[in-house]
């Protein structure tokens, strides 16, 4: 029997039992449309939680700190900072300060592009513009170009040159009018770009009198909002924080001997930075990424995917019960049609064939109704959920969500097949019991 013979002979069965046809395919639209809906939610959750994981950080650095071990064993301690390592054991604590020679160390790991020092003010700073002052998140930095950061300019440049600094964003929201009488008009903030602002260096000296000291600095570029440390800091090139910083302890910073706070180390590319992370902690230094907090919520979304789609799969299960049910009943009732074929020479291939092109046929068709429902019902959780949570975003102050339910192209196939595979398979022991019926008894079965 050719396969457009087999293929028109299914379709006329299954034509002839529309009624019975539908019913049964109604259960395999039920299971697949559950697959694609409760899949694509999984999915769509994932991609949501993604994006805000974007927020905090580029995901293609590394932030490396000292290491500081108490254990006596040489071990490496994983924390967001650095911190003192104490006593407590019989042998003295090791530390791996992030010396030059670090830097070297780690711009040689093979996928490094580049290796960023920075810092910090160890004392409180003011700056003052006309009658405004705002309290100044200072951050050093090892480079002259902050898009190696991975920081985006909303004006301005983002090129450091000694004398001048960079703001973020919401750095001129902060500045306040020390003058302010109740009644007065709050002044408005201030345009900063192109201006020079006055920064006011605080120490203390052993009898508690405060010690100022100012510096003038021209703010040559705003950072684009970035929903992070960014948006409140201000950057300098890190050979001026250093001098501040001396000026502020009383003595000249040796970085072979005291190190460096905080190294930020850029990867090439985004798959490389869980490998490059093990590799630094390995030299003995802390490490930490963003993309740890992605890999783990991945891990648990594709959990969760499973989760839902076997969920989903029960239900197909219960519809490959029915497909087999009503072969079976097919078989009873057709018993003298199979004997007939055979007598007129079909064989057990060409029987076998034909009832499972039946069964599979049942599976195609309610895949393709399961796969239009799911994905119609996704489209309308969409956009109902997607209204609600973008009303929860703006009571909040957050982003909205850009997707809730997100069905990918290989979803509708995968199911289809699935469901396809499911009606085959559910539809082989009644379609071998029909292969093996005796044509002489098939004839006379009434």
């Amino acid at each position: 029997m050719g396969f457009f013979d087999l293929f028109t002979l299914i379709l006329d069965n299954l034509g002839r039992r529309k009624a019975r046809v539908a019913l049964t395919a109604v259960g395999v639209v039920i299971g697949t449309a559950a697959v694609v809906v409760l899949v694509s939610l999984a999915i769509g959750l994932q991609r949501n939680a993604t994006e805000q994981l974007y927020g905090i950080g580029d995901l293609t650095q590394i932030q490396v700190y000292p290491n500081y071990d108490d254990s006596g064993g040489g071990g490496v301690v994983m924390s967001m900072g650095g911190g003192g390592g104490g006593g407590g054991g019989e042998t003295p604590p090791t530390q791996k300060l992030i010396t030059n020679d670090s830097l070297v160390e780690l711009a040689a790991i093979p996928g490094v592009v580049a290796v960023i020092p920075r810092d910090y003010l160890y004392g409180p700073a003011i700056l003052n513009y006309n009658r405004l002052e705002n309290w100044a998140n200072l951050i050093g930095v090892g480079t002259k170009d902050l898009t190696q950061l991975g920081l985006e300019a909303q004006a301005g440049t983002l090129t450091l040159e000694k004398g001048t600094a960079i703001i973020g964003a919401y750095v001129p929201q902060g500045f306040y009018d020390p003058q302010y009488r109740p009644g007065q008009e709050t002044p408005a903030p201030p345009e900063l770009l192109g201006q020079t602002v006055k920064l006011n260096v605080i120490k203390w000296d052993a009898e508690g009198n405060e010690i100022r000291k100012s510096y003038q600095i021209k703010i040559v570029g705003i950072i684009a909002e970035s929903r992070g440390e960014s948006d409140y800091s201000m950057y300098i090139s890190l050979d001026e924080l250093t001098s501040y910083n001396e000026w502020i302890n009383g003595r000249r910073i040796n970085r072979n001997k005291d190190g460096y706070g905080q190294v930020i180390v850029k990867v090439e590319d985004v798959n490389q930075v869980l490998d490059i992370t093990d590799q630094i902690t390995t030299l003995g230094y802390q490490a930490y990424t963003p993309q740890s907090f992605v890999q783990g919520i991945n891990s648990f979304f594709l959990i969760l995917q499973v989760i839902f789609g076997g969920v989903g799969a029960i239900a197909l299960l219960v519809a490959a019960i029915g497909i087999a049910n009503t072969m079976a009943m097919a078989i009873l009732e057709r018993t003298r049609e199979i004997g007939l074929m055979k007598a007129i020479g079909a064989t057990n291939r060409d029987v076998l064939s034909v009832f499972l092109g039946e069964a599979a046929g049942i599976g195609f068709i309610g895949g393709l109704g399961g796969v239009a429902l799911g994905w119609s019902a996704g489209q309308l959780i969409n956009v109902v959920a997607l209204a609600y949570l973008a009303g929860q975003a703006a009571q909040q102050g957050g982003p909205p969500p850009s997707v809730a339910v997100f069905t990918p192209l290989w979803l509708p196939i995968f199911t289809l097949v699935f469901a396809t595979f499911i009606g085959l398979l559910s539809g082989l022991y009644p379609a071998l019991r029909a292969a093996t019926l005796v044509p002489v008894t098939a004839l006379k079965y009434e």
